[in-house]
């Protein structure tokens, strides 16, 4: 099938500007109306099939390459990485929900739920940096968690990237259109357009943030070096306005708006902001679906990911610190925090400085994601679970237009109608979710190879993780119960991940070593990882759980509909060319010679 996409009749090269069903729907299910009621029978069955399936290392940064008919180009160093992540996150975060969190969620101790949140993400970045090593994929997670934990756990795993990419994309545009007023002088809303007849939260039109989205997105069509290097030249001037802003801001530092009460929300409070600014750091696993473009990955992308963490998690801190330093939280204005914290301090003119960094952040965080969940959705399409269409690479470009395409239009229509508060807590859920099965990925990684594990290995680790994992679980919703404030619920789930932990580490037997680069304290770290992420994910409100719970039945009702079918015929069709491949050196070893005469 692969072959088949990238030469036409003659073995000529196929058109890159095409539009057919059969480059939509490729696959013998939907071939026809009856095709697809015979594949819409014989569900279950292959469902069954696809719970047990995985992937190799080899499929994903190899074999399903030539799905893309082009190659992504090789042109990133560790250095354009790291400044990837510096570019995709500053900008998302830190400008654009310190000052809702500082208000309405943990006061004055925000820097505390950075800090809490950029540990986390910290971990996470340590379980992407191996696994980016050992898969460079353009995948991402979604490749990993093919190889590690099969069809199933990727597709979920796939459709909350998806969700992650057009509401990440949607929050940025609308707070860059809150800035753009804010540099003009004028209320937050005021360049939104007001509807009364829409619901709450959905009730004011952003054209400009469309605009911004389709204008970003070209860029990041041109090409990966071009938007590097403009990425690269806007966090300079982005790190100079930073070190303007801890200046100024420590400048008029009143250690009386941190009275008189540092936690005016509780500890609650803290973790609930944590759990919602952890988008903030989001952007770093776009990092790792850049590996496919990196020249020397194994050594790159962990300098690039660790680098860029590190000093985004100092910068956050020190920054959430002078705005609650400058400004009571009970007066900071949500939607521009730090343009009117500095025009309350009397300094009207660094509004406008900041505004124009929060504008030139938010723009690069724009950029890097729109470079990263084309990359997604590229290697998802690879391997039909949405349509392969979305996989092809431009001939001149090296990038995949129609992917670029597809997630921008989604989050412009997102952005249109959604406010902040409403995207804020749908993404981050999404990406806790992403990022814990990610750490279970590693975990899997490192204590089982098929074929090579035993049936007593195998339980023996399995027991153990249950184990993290229900602990971790069970920390969280305690946490989260009306039993909060009593110590011996987190006794025994404390002991109970302690005791998952340490039996992985004394009693499960590592099946393998990574190659080039390792994450440290496997299996501590990973583990922590899992804690960690669990835990902010419970933080979060029930709305956020409502929204994850509607988006992840949609995509079950798809993947039931299409995803199971197409990749299933792929998989099927995969077997069958190995086979007849198999078959034909076997028929061919029976016609030498030698064969013929043994045989008379």
């Amino acid at each position: 099938m692969a072959a088949a996409a990238v030469a036409g009749e003659g073995g000529n090269r196929r058109r890159y500007w095409r539009w057919s069903k059969a480059d939509f729907f490729p696959e013998p299910s939907f071939a026809s109306w009856r095709s697809y009621g015979g594949a819409l029978a014989a569900t279950v069955p292959r469902l069954v099939d696809r719970v047990g399936s995985r992937s190799s290392e080899a499929v994903e940064a190899g074999t399903l390459l030539a799905e893309s008919e082009n190659p992504l180009r090789r042109c990133l160093s560790w250095l354009d990485l790291a400044f990837l992540g510096f570019g995709s996150v500053v900008g998302s975060g830190v400008f654009v929900l310190t000052g809702q969190e500082a208000r309405f969620d943990a006061g004055p101790a925000i820097p505390l739920a950075y800090a809490a949140a950029g540990f986390s993400a910290l971990l996470s970045s340590f379980c992407y940096a191996e696994l980016a090593t050992e898969i460079p994929s353009a995948g991402g997670s979604f490749s990993y968690l093919r190889v590690e934990l099969g069809d199933i756990a990727a597709f979920l795993a796939a459709g909350n990237i998806l969700l992650e990419a057009v509401v990440g994309a949607a929050g940025l545009g609308r707070s860059w259109t809150s800035y753009l007023a804010a540099l003009l002088g004028r209320d937050t809303d005021s360049l939104r357009i007001y509807v009364p007849a829409l619901a709450e939260g959905f009730n004011l039109l952003d054209p400009i943030a469309v605009m911004v989205l389709i204008s970003t997105s070209a860029v990041a069509m041109s090409g990966a070096r071009l938007t590097s290097t403009l990425n690269s030249l806007a966090s300079v001037v982005g790190i100079a306005i930073i070190a303007f802003v801890l200046a100024a801001g420590f400048s008029h530092f009143d250690a009386g708006n941190l009275a008189p009460s540092f936690f005016p929300f509780g500890a609650a409070g803290v973790f609930r902001a944590a759990g919602v600014v952890y988008w903030s750091y989001t952007g770093f696993d776009m990092v790792a679906t850049m590996a496919e473009e990196t020249k020397n990955p194994g050594r790159d992308v962990p300098l690039g990911l660790i680098s860029s963490m590190s000093s985004i998690t100092v910068v956050y801190c020190l920054m959430s610190l002078t705005l609650v330093g400058m400004q009571r939280y009970s007066e900071i204005d949500a939607n521009a925090a730090y343009s009117v914290a500095f025009a309350a301090a009397g300094m009207k003119w660094a509004r406008y400085v900041v505004a124009l960094g929060a504008l030139k952040g938010m723009t690069s965080g724009l950029l890097v994601g729109a470079l990263g969940q084309a990359r997604y959705t590229t290697q998802i399409a690879r391997t039909h679970m949405i349509p392969p269409y979305f996989a092809l690479v431009h001939p001149k470009t090296g990038t995949p237009i129609y992917a670029t395409v597809a997630v921008t239009l989604g989050a412009a229509c997102v952005a249109l109608f959604s406010s902040l508060d409403v995207l804020a807590s749908v993404s981050s859920i999404s990406t806790l979710f992403i990022f814990a099965l990610v750490a279970v990925a590693l975990l899997v990684r490192r204590y089982y190879v098929a074929g090579t594990t035993t049936a007593g290995q195998l339980r023996t680790f399995l027991a153990f993780l249950a184990l993290v994992v229900l602990s971790s679980i069970g920390i969280s919703a305690y946490y989260n119960s009306r039993y909060a404030r009593r110590w011996p619920g987190y006794a025994v789930f404390g002991a109970g991940w302690a005791a998952g932990a340490t039996g992985l580490a004394a009693c499960a037997e590592k099946q393998r070593v990574p190659r080039v680069y390792g994450a440290p304290l496997v299996p501590w770290l990973p583990a922590m990882s899992i804690a960690t992420n669990l835990f902010l994910m419970g933080s979060l409100g029930t709305a956020a759980y409502a929204r994850f719970g509607i988006c992840t039945a949609v995509m079950l009702v798809y993947y039931v509909l299409f995803g199971v079918h197409a990749t299933y015929d792929v998989a099927h069709s995969e077997d069958a060319a190995a086979d007849n491949l198999e078959h034909g050196k076997i028929a061919a070893a029976a016609t030498t010679p030698a064969a013929l005469a043994k045989h008379n």
